[in-house]
């Protein structure tokens, strides 16, 4: 078999190189001729089961398998080759075994992410999730094959490292044991889809509060809104909590939740002339002609007793306000008007009757968000004079020096007597 493989016109060394850069050549040519003949014949073969084709392209669980083709030649190819080293040709096939060992489990691993794509499209997949289970098995996986492969680039069976690993395996856990926490820590932020570069998150409890811009196997850093940067380990995000915002950017909407609080004085029901004045306001028409209707209605049935205004159900300005502002909110063009959207009281307190907005803007940016939130609330603080109502705030210097200034002389001399008696005493 070598006589006929070699070359008469040629020394021995040349002819060795020759046939080495054959079996090269012809490993290329066989790995070219499977990718782009036999692989894509094969995905358009197998394409009916899949949608278009495009979770086997995605996922390439036949192109990794392509890539055994060419290892297989030059393993079997090289025993062939005169003037070789015995050391060189063990070498080399060891390593192309060790090759198509990485290639299957990385195949295998493809695979079991091809079948969780698949199931995904069940409707009770959602509820029954395997994706935990798949990941168990690829782990499981990536083990034996590097076992097997050490093993086959020693040159020694599987069972003699498996005896030794026992007793090495409390010192390199204990070695290794913040790398093995970040390894599993890694693993499941990726398959659990946890964290990507990019992300906004929050994690008071270590300063952090930004976007996220690397995730390392022991660290993740995160560039704070004050440029500064933040190193966390990797570990602590699956044993502490942490709020990623990667939602509300996909979602499409950003949220508004802020109160107005009104002085509590100022609430009060409205006369006729004054609901008749908020008519003009073409967002309350509609609101104001279907309560009028609704109180005639409900009043009519009190009879002699709805003579007394105690009795009947009126309009009240902090509800009219409050339905101008659910109207206006509806005809924003800047609100998102499939999300929630609420205008509601709360708990009345010492610093005032709470009305609180609760709605979502239809852009995410910071920017663009706070200018959306601070033009609704500068309107509406502007027109609820409208509504007969005040903001509450508590007095200040200013406020204390209006209302001396507003006492008259006669009221300033009777504090000033009042003042010189209780010195007397």
């Amino acid at each position: 078999m070598l006589d006929s493989l070699s070359f008469l016109d040629l020394p021995p060394w040349a002819n060795t190189l020759v046939l080495s850069l054959l079996l090269i050549v012809a490993a290329w040519g066989a790995n070219w001729i499977t990718k782009q003949v036999l692989v894509r014949a094969l995905v358009k073969l197998l394409a009916a089961p899949f949608r278009q084709h495009q979770d086997l392209s995605r996922h390439g669980v036949i192109p990794r398998l392509a890539h055994i083709v060419p290892a297989l030649i030059l393993g079997a190819g090289v025993g062939f080759i005169p003037g070789l080293p015995e050391e060189l040709i063990a070498v080399v096939r060891n390593v192309c075994n060790a090759f198509v060992i990485l290639t299957v489990a990385m195949a295998i691993a493809a695979l079991l992410n091809l079948i969780n794509s698949v199931y995904q499209r069940r409707p009770d997949a959602a509820n029954r999730p395997i994706k935990g289970y798949l990941e168990v098995i690829k782990i499981i996986v990536y083990a034996v094959s590097v076992l097997l492969m050490i093993a086959t680039l020693i040159d020694r069976s599987p069972l003699i490292l498996l005896s030794g690993l026992g007793a090495m395996a409390a010192v390199l856990m204990l070695i290794f044991q913040d790398t093995l926490l970040s390894l599993v820590a890694s693993v499941q932020i990726a398959s659990n889809d946890m964290l990507r570069v990019g992300d906004w998150i929050e994690m008071p409890q270590l300063n952090a509060d930004g976007f996220v811009i690397d995730i390392a196997l022991h660290t993740v850093k995160v560039q704070n809104w004050d440029k500064t940067i933040t190193t966390l380990p990797t570990k602590r995000l699956i044993t502490e909590p942490f709020k990623n915002w990667r939602g509300m950017f996909e979602s499409g909407g950003r949220r508004i939740k802020r109160s107005l609080f009104i002085d509590q004085n100022s609430v009060r029901f409205l006369s006729e002339t004054e609901a008749q004045s908020l008519t003009r306001f073409v967002l309350l028409r509609d609101y104001l002609e279907q309560k009028k209707e609704e109180l005639t209605e409900w009043n009519a049935k009190l009879a002699e007793h709805g003579r007394e205004p105690v009795n009947t159900r009126r309009i009240t300005n902090i509800g009219t306000f409050r339905a101008y502002v659910e109207r206006y909110l509806r005809n924003h063009p800047f609100i998102h008007q499939d999300m929630t959207m609420l205008v509601r009281q709360l708990a009345p307190g010492p610093e005032g009757l709470p009305l609180e907005i609760y709605c979502f803007t239809a852009k995410t940016a910071w920017v663009d968000h706070e200018g959306i939130q601070s033009d609704i609330f500068d309107h509406l603080l502007a027109i609820l004079p409208e509504f007969g109502l005040r903001v509450y705030q508590q007095p200040s210097g200013a406020d204390m020096r209006g209302m001396v200034e507003n006492l008259s002389r006669a009221e300033l001399a009777g504090l000033d007597q009042l003042a010189a008696l209780t010195q007397v005493k």
